[in-house]
């Protein structure tokens, strides 16, 4: 069997059981860094999110997009680089339980098996949320990355604080 055919079949048996993540993630603004005379040119683009089982917390993360016809239809082999910042921007509370190291965001970055993910975590000694973005792919992979902690404060007078432990394991 080929190494593509082997990659397809892989991803053909993962697809179902990844979790479908239904937040898109919204554009914040882009910012041209390639001039390309004839195509589009490379950008860099800056999202913003919501953490869907945290309340309180915004992650704001920033991607390069390949410019050209082949990054224009989705061809075009997107760079790992990523950068990624998290803040609480009001009351923090947990919706769900969850386990370390779960999505908080997934994106397709490319035709061809490349994606980009946020992640979070729980250092229960700081009592600290700490988010990872990175971008993987189905045969080789990249270390590049970013991290972003938010540590849980109070909001408002009287407010109590949720300890992250309780929640994320």
């Amino acid at each position: 069997m080929s190494r593509l055919a082997a990659a397809l079949l892989a991803l053909a048996l993962a697809l179902p059981a990844a979790p479908a993540l239904a937040q898109s993630p919204e554009l914040i603004f882009r910012r041209s860094t390639v001039f390309r005379l004839l195509s589009p040119n490379d950008r860099l683009a800056t999202y913003g999110i919501d953490d869907p089982d945290v309340q309180g917390v915004a992650c704001h993360f920033t991607v390069p997009e390949k410019g050209g016809w082949a990054g224009t239809f989705g061809f075009a082999e997107q760079l790992s680089e990523v950068s990624l910042a998290c803040r609480q921007i009001g009351p923090i509370s947990f919706r769900n339980r969850s386990a370390q190291g779960d999505v908080v965001f997934r994106e397709g970055r490319s035709f061809f098996f490349k994606r980009v993910q946020i992640v979070r975590g729980c250092d229960a000694r700081r009592n600290v949320l700490v988010y990872m973005i990175y971008s993987d792919k189905l045969i080789d992979g990249s270390p590049q990355n970013s991290t972003s902690t938010v540590p849980i404060m109070p909001w408002g007078a009287g407010a109590e604080i949720q300890r992250c432990e309780q929640f994320i394991q």
